[in-house]
């Protein structure tokens, strides 16, 4: 009798099932999550037009200056070395935009934070001025430095080309 029952509670339970829509039985289809706006970056032409201002700052001001602009990521997007730059002030110049990218502040900033001990030191980075990080919209966009001057008038041709691209150190 128990058995009977079972069967037929079975069949029941399968026979309302088959009446409900399928559309029902079906999870509701979520839409397509909003296309977010693209993060804001540096852009080759942007990065060219940067450095061809910063050099104008340094020709203007008689600064050999050695130029680098990478991504948000410290990757080099734009390198630039006047004539007669040694080849030591390309590295300089690139290891001040890493600087910046890893710490997430200007260099200058870097060596007073290091210096008073607020931070611990970043393997290879340096401490002289003139590796400013490029910020758009608030985000970190990339980093630019200059490097074949002393720190503050590598910072000053940094800024220049800053400027010209419409960012704010």
């Amino acid at each position: 009798m128990r058995h009977v029952s079972l069967i037929r509670a079975a069949g029941l339970l399968l026979s309302v099932s088959m009446a409900v829509p399928v559309a029902a039985q079906q999870p509701a289809a979520s839409s397509p999550p909003a296309a977010q706006p693209p993060a804001p970056r540096i852009t080759l032409v942007d990065a060219k037009r940067a450095v061809d201002a910063a050099e104008a700052e340094a020709v203007k001001n008689n600064w050999k200056l050695a130029f680098v602009i990478t991504d948000a990521e410290g990757t080099p997007i734009y390198v630039r070395r006047m004539d007669g730059v040694p080849t030591r002030n390309y590295d300089i110049a690139m290891r001040k935009t890493l600087t910046a990218i890893k710490s997430g502040m200007h260099t200058v900033e870097y060596a007073a934070a290091l210096q008073a001990g607020k931070i611990q030191p970043i393997e290879n980075a340096v401490t002289f001025d003139g590796g400013l990080l490029l910020r758009r919209e608030g985000a970190v966009i990339g980093a630019f430095s200059a490097s074949g001057a002393r720190g503050v008038e590598d910072a000053q041709a940094v800024k220049a080309g800053m400027a010209a691209i419409g960012l704010q150190p």
